[in-house]
């Protein structure tokens, strides 16, 4: 068993923004068969799987900007002014475990991988990959 580990930076532009991060974790990925963990190192930050499809990913920031509503006064607002960032955070993941078939993501036809920006723009937001397998 083969343990692996890398990380890549990620610039963002906007407050809010979803950013298929499938294809570079595959360029990354050096083995064969196993799984690997996807993990963002920032709080206001996420990783998920799910379709890229331009209606759902509307619908997507619609759902999170309507459940953490900007009408209401956060506490950790009056620290640095990102409660709504950190709240929808907390409705998401860090961290996604995923497995590797064949060298790439072993995902199902509509599957990407998503690095989601919830405090942005930002300059080098850091994912890193941990492989595990052979």
């Amino acid at each position: 068993m083969t343990v692996k580990s890398f990380s890549f930076k990620i610039d963002t532009n906007k407050n809010f923004e979803i950013i298929d991060i499938t294809s570079k974790i595959n360029e990354l990925i050096d083995m064969g068969e196993g799984i690997v963990s996807i993990f963002s190192k920032h709080s206001t930050s996420a990783i998920v799987v799910n379709e890229n499809e331009s209606g759902l990913l509307n619908d997507f920031e619609f759902m999170l900007d309507n459940l953490v509503s900007d009408k209401f006064s956060y506490q950790h607002d009056r620290i640095d002014n990102n409660a709504r960032s950190h709240l929808k955070s907390f409705l998401l993941s860090s961290s996604e475990c995923l497995p590797i078939k064949n060298g790439n993501l072993d995902l199902g036809t509509w599957q990407s991988v998503f690095f989601i920006e919830l405090d942005g723009p930002r300059h080098g937001r850091t994912v890193t990959l941990t492989m595990v397998g052979e």
